[in-house]
């Protein structure tokens, strides 16, 4: 009888030592810093937009409003802010 063991392929590759591998990894690591001075991941900078969001809109409403300016502007200004945060953050 033949060992069942003996034709199945290894679930670990065999570590190579190529140059690209150390720039992918080099890659991965290395991260550009954002402007917030805080370290962030994607959830933290979309939490800091919501937050953001809700204070422009109540000082929207107090101030801008009651002048004639719809809350669609104030939103449409924050979204483009989030996107910026979100991304850049």
């Amino acid at each position: 009888m033949s060992d069942p063991h003996a034709n199945s392929i290894s679930p670990i590759p065999p570590s190579r030592s190529d140059a690209t591998d150390t720039k992918v990894d080099k890659a991965v690591i290395e991260e550009k810093p954002g402007f917030l001075p805080i370290e962030t991941n994607w959830f933290d900078r979309f939490f800091i937009s919501i937050v953001i969001w809700i204070a422009v809109s109540l000082l929207w409403f107090r101030l801008l409003e009651p002048a004639g300016f719809s809350i669609w502007i104030s939103n449409a200004i924050v979204f483009g802010l989030a996107i910026v945060i979100i991304k850049k953050g």
